[in-house]
């Protein structure tokens, strides 16, 4: 008997690439004919445009800054606010290893805390418990595609003169709405903001990539100089910085993929509304939350398994059903940041954290891109149903 099922792919960059192929040729072609590969005029004019669809004006600037990755661009936003060894900054555990990483390697101390349990971002009441004399920066992760509670954050911020440092990693477009009921970008409401353009991101290169934001006209300068070894004048090393940039085919690719933003994230959520329609009235599942002040924009679907406290093992048992019929999955994150061998040694180790060791039990994502089919997500959901029917 002939196998029907669809070919499927958790994140579907070949099919994206086939829709604006011809676009794409040519951006890298004008490159590699024009031979200018580092810091040329497609670095400088997709780094322009992002800021406009970030939301820049004369009145608010937002000032670009790019990078080879995501991890670097979290660390030269660090590099740039002038901190000093054992400074502390609170973060979640529940994240990828990046954001937590950099601080270590910067000699600053992670304070990580615990998560919202239905947004699965930084908890506001977690990060005001951890606040101490020796706190210097609250940093967010928009995790999944959605934003943090801002507006907390940016309260406590203020309160105890602190900075926000956001990892927008996961939420380009994603937008979250103040109490002025103004829209504002995730990445672009605190000090700095930070970005990746990995490949499955919602906007990605075809290789590595990354960005800086900020509004601060002089942080910029610093943050640029930072990526450039420290120097701003050839030769003339100011500050101890680095070697990050954002090469100038990817940068061509960005540019002519940055127009497309909007459809493809558009294209996500309507993804996801059908995965909503599709799995929402099953007792095992929890849909993906929306915060009422945060537009998602679905870099990753990811349901809930089961109840609060169970083990991973209906997630386990769902997972190896999936993969036995060729279908893809993600679990995003199996080990919480704070029981990694490489933090072990933290001068403090975190306090429980409930719901972070609770999520990564439960959680687990779909296929997720701009390409799904309605077919392909019915046999996704149909696959779901009958692998949890099965579990004993």
């Amino acid at each position: 008997m002939a196998d029907d099922s669809p070919t499927l792919h958790m994140v579907d960059v070949r099919g994206q690439y086939a829709r604006i192929q011809s676009e794409i040729d040519k951006a890298v072609l004008d490159v590699v004919q024009s031979g200018q590969f580092i810091n040329g005029p497609a670095v400088k004019n997709f780094t322009l445009a992002l800021g406009e669809w970030l939301g820049h004006t004369a009145a608010a600037p937002i000032h670009v800054v790019p990078c080879a990755n995501g991890t670097d661009a979290l660390m030269a936003a660090l590099m740039a606010l002038g901190l000093r060894p054992g400074d502390e900054v609170i973060t979640p555990s529940f994240t990828f290893i990046s954001t937590v990483e950099v601080i270590h390697l910067l000699r600053l101390t992670p304070v990580m805390v615990d998560v919202d349990p239905l947004s699965f971002t930084l908890d506001p009441d977690a990060v005001a418990n951890a606040v101490t004399p020796q706190t210097k920066v609250i940093m967010p992760v928009h995790l999944y595609g959605q934003c943090a509670d801002m507006t907390a954050l940016q309260a406590l911020a203020k309160q105890h003169g602190l900075t926000i440092v956001e990892d927008a990693a996961q939420a380009i477009g994603s937008t979250w709405q103040s109490p002025d009921e103004t829209w504002q970008s995730a990445g672009t409401m605190g000090t700095i903001g930070t970005t990746s353009f990995f490949p499955s991101k919602n906007l990605g290169a075809y290789g590595d990539g990354g960005a800086c934001f900020t509004r601060d006209a002089a942080l910029a300068k610093r943050l640029r100089m930072i990526c450039n070894h420290g120097s701003k004048q050839r030769y003339e090393h100011e500050i101890i910085g680095m070697n990050s940039r954002l090469d100038s085919i990817q940068a061509a690719i960005l540019g002519v993929k940055l127009p497309h933003l909007a459809d493809y994230n558009a294209a996500r959520r309507k993804a996801a509304d059908r995965y909503d329609a599709l799995l929402g009235d099953h007792p095992k599942i929890t849909l993906p939350y929306r915060h009422p002040r945060s537009r998602h924009v679905f870099h990753q679907y990811t349901i809930k398994l089961g109840a609060k406290g169970d083990g991973p093992g209906l997630r386990d048992h769902l997972a190896s059903q999936l993969q036995a019929q060729g279908i893809p999955f993600g679990i995003y994150y199996p080990k919480p940041i704070h029981h990694q061998e490489a933090f072990t040694d933290l001068p403090s180790r975190p306090p429980e954290l409930p719901v972070t060791e609770d999520l990564t039990n439960r959680v687990l994502s779909l296929p997720m891109h701009t390409e799904l089919t309605n077919d392909q997500q019915d046999y996704i959901a149909g696959a779901i149903r009958r692998a949890l029917a099965s579990y004993l």
